[in-house]
């Protein structure tokens, strides 16, 4: 009889091949799915890429880069605008006079400027508003200072006629605030002689008998006070207590209809930092101090309007001004035309808690 060469198959040989084939079955159907399919269902079994953020598209505001104390820089430095749909294109300095203008034209798309500017602006015709408050001025915290010579002799306001008075610019506070005080105290402002100079220069030209009294903003007016050759004669909240003084940030029309989630951005970034300054006076004069290069024992205390949030006697203070001067037709502008708080997260949370507060009281 012929040997068999034959082997006898182990018992469990035939459950492994079963397995194997199968095994190679699901590698070469994973081989055939097409590499779309594969990604696709990789992606999603991914928690990391479930989870990843969609970028956010950045809208960049039109601002000027002056030598000032300014929210907007310091939002900037503080990082208040990460995280928001919006950034600062800063470009380059604009004069104080041409900010309103430029902003109703959309040259440039917010700026800093008082209410009566922005009042005439919409006057005539620009498409420009007041979105947030700005500058607060209190008794040790003052939105402008005079000066004259400590030799001049000049003391009250009747001195001041037949004198050169320099002031930063026609049309804001410094024209209408002080020519209604020296209106109230006898003064025939028509014999006062007006010049417009930049503040950073006005107690120059005073020291060199270029101007008899200057009328100075911070941070410069520190400077004057601490310069022995000057003397103080009052501050803009001795002359109304502080209403003429708020300095308001406003937008222009059509970017704030094209990009209304930037300028809520922007307001609750530049909120923020003036809640700030309120909270650290003295780091914000540091941060002054080094912007502009000066000394820090010149920089005097800023205060800005808690939340920014806009009232309306400020506005309506400027409005009876500009009426009575015969700058604006009477009833030609009321004070819901000039400002909104609409793009201010603060002021809406007040608006709610107010309601709520309300509600509350009736149906008790």
């Amino acid at each position: 009889m012929k040997a068999s060469f034959s082997h006898p198959r182990p018992p469990f040989a035939g459950k492994w091949l079963v397995a194997a084939c199968a095994a190679a079955a699901l590698i070469l159907q994973s081989g055939c799915k097409p590499q779309e399919d594969r990604a696709q269902t990789s992606a999603a079994s991914s928690p990391a890429s479930a989870e990843k953020p969609v970028k956010q598209e950045i809208t960049y505001f039109k601002y000027p880069d002056n030598p000032a104390f300014d929210l907007v820089y310091l939002a900037d430095k503080l990082g208040y605008f990460e995280n928001t749909s919006t950034r600062p294109k800063y470009v380059g300095k604009i004069s104080a006079p041409q900010i309103i203008p430029l902003v109703g034209t959309g040259e440039i798309d917010f700026g800093s400027r008082m209410v009566p500017l922005v009042i005439s602006a919409i006057a005539s015709g620009a498409d420009i508003k007041v979105v947030s408050a700005g500058g607060e001025t209190l008794r040790d915290a003052p939105h402008m200072k005079y000066f004259t010579r400590a030799d001049s002799g000049i003391r009250g306001p009747k001195d001041f006629e037949g004198k050169t008075v320099a002031f930063n610019s026609f049309g804001a506070c410094a024209e209408f605030v002080t020519k209604k005080y020296l209106s109230q105290h006898g003064v025939d402002v028509s014999k006062v002689n007006w010049i417009v100079v930049p503040d950073n220069q006005s107690q120059q030209a005073l020291v060199t008998k270029n101007v008899d009294i200057a009328i100075i903003h911070p941070p410069f007016s520190g400077a004057a006070e601490a310069d022995p050759q000057l003397h103080k004669l009052w501050s803009d909240w001795d002359e109304d207590g502080g209403l003429g003084g708020m300095a308001p940030y406003s937008a222009n029309g059509a970017f704030a209809r094209a990009h209304p989630q930037a300028v809520k951005d922007f307001v609750a970034a530049i909120a923020k930092a003036g809640n700030w300054v309120n909270a650290h006076p003295d780091e914000a004069r540091q941060l002054t101090a080094e912007r502009l290069g000066i000394d820090v024992k010149l920089v005097e205390r800023y205060a800005y309007v808690k939340d920014l949030v806009v009232t309306e006697p400020p506005i309506q203070y400027y409005i009876d001004i500009l009426e009575q001067a015969g700058k604006i037709p009477k009833g030609k502008v009321s004070v819901k035309d000039v400002y909104t708080n609409e793009y201010n997260p603060f002021a809406t949370k007040q608006s709610q808690a107010n309601a709520a507060t309300s509600a509350s009281r009736e149906s008790s």
